[in-house]
């Protein structure tokens, strides 16, 4: 067998028994936090009926949502066998919706809003680091790189806060919350996918600026390092010009590593929708987890978790298994 395939062959062994640490800690942590979901149906039903829940109708809500005393292997059992048929369970707040509905409501947001911010902060940010790298220490360089190194260390719940105060409060130029205009129907009608963007315009802004700093002080100190390398010093005495020695030799070599990172980066998408959706109150995954977690919604968290911790074992799956078709050195140490 090629040593390329025992590699990846490795390698997917190892991502698997990583998916299993992670959907067997996706099931025990919600248990171990206070309280459970059928708790939590009975106060509301309680609260609105103004009567005690029966015992009749008590044991009925905990065969549908879990039994908070049931034997826990039994549990997780089951959890597997739901999993194995791609079956989340039913959200407990939105009862009786299934999880993987919730999800398909919420994943084309996120993946709208970060997955286009993270390409337009990474184009950005390789762009304008590879100017600065191959001009460093001059004018270009000396402003943007401090600059960007100060905007970099600002928290990006700050940031967005402050844009959210500014641009939507103070100025009125973006609205304060929400994904869409409520009056408007979902569909591809000119004027709901303007209120899409105009309601996505602040929050896309904000991860943008708060992101590109990240990839442009990588691909700036990865070009200064290049620039230095023979082949470099050899295309330029062959008289070929600065643009295609930058474009063509410095910046398509420096940027592989930006390529790694920015592999790792469409892994946590989804994940990474967290703060900027609870700021903005953007309807995508980050705050359908954030209301599960208010609602001990346990299947929701177990969904969201379950879906997060995919799609970052795929991408990082997918940059070894490129790297390794592309780099030999890595093969062989690995």
């Amino acid at each position: 067998m090629p040593r390329r395939w025992r590699f990846l062959g490795r390698r997917l062994c190892f991502y698997l028994a990583a998916a299993w640490s992670a959907i067997t800690l996706n099931f025990f942590l919600p248990r171990l936090m206070p309280g459970d979901p059928s708790a939590g149906i009975v106060d509301k039903l309680q609260r609105v009926s103004g009567q005690q829940v029966s015992p009749s109708a008590l044991e009925s809500i905990q065969k549908v949502l879990g039994e908070p005393d049931a034997n826990m292997g039994r549990q997780y059992l089951e959890y597997l066998g739901q999993l194995a048929h791609f079956n989340l369970g039913v959200s407990v707040s939105n009862y009786p919706v299934p999880v993987s509905d919730l999800l398909w409501q919420g994943l084309p947001w996120t993946l709208l809003l970060v997955g286009s911010t993270t390409v337009i902060a990474f184009v950005l940010g390789t762009g304008i680091g590879a100017v600065a790298g191959w001009k460093a220490g001059g004018r270009f360089d000396t402003v943007v790189t401090p600059l960007t190194t100060f905007v970099s260390a600002i928290p990006y719940f700050w940031m967005a806060l402050l844009g959210l105060w500014l641009f939507a409060f103070q100025l009125g130029w973006f609205p304060l919350s929400g994904g869409y205009d409520a009056d408007l129907s979902i569909g591809f009608s000119p004027s709901f996918v303007l209120s899409v963007l105009h309601y996505g315009a602040l929050p896309a802004a904000t991860i943008v600026f708060s992101a590109f700093g990240g990839w442009l002080l990588g691909m700036r100190n990865m070009t200064v390092t290049t620039v230095r390398e023979d082949y470099i010093l050899l295309a330029q005495a062959k008289g070929l010009s600065g643009r295609r020695v930058m474009l063509r030799y410095a910046a398509r070599n420096a940027v592989l590593p930006n390529f790694t990172g920015f592999a790792l980066a469409l892994g946590h998408v989804v994940g990474g929708a967290l703060l900027t959706e609870v700021v903005f109150n953007y309807p995508g995954i980050g705050y359908l987890l954030y209301t599960s977690l208010q609602q001990r919604d346990y299947p929701v968290m177990q969904g969201v978790f379950f879906l997060i911790m995919l799609t970052v074992l795929l991408a990082n799956l997918l940059a070894d298994s490129v790297y390794a078709l592309l780099d030999p050195r890595i093969r062989e140490g690995g």
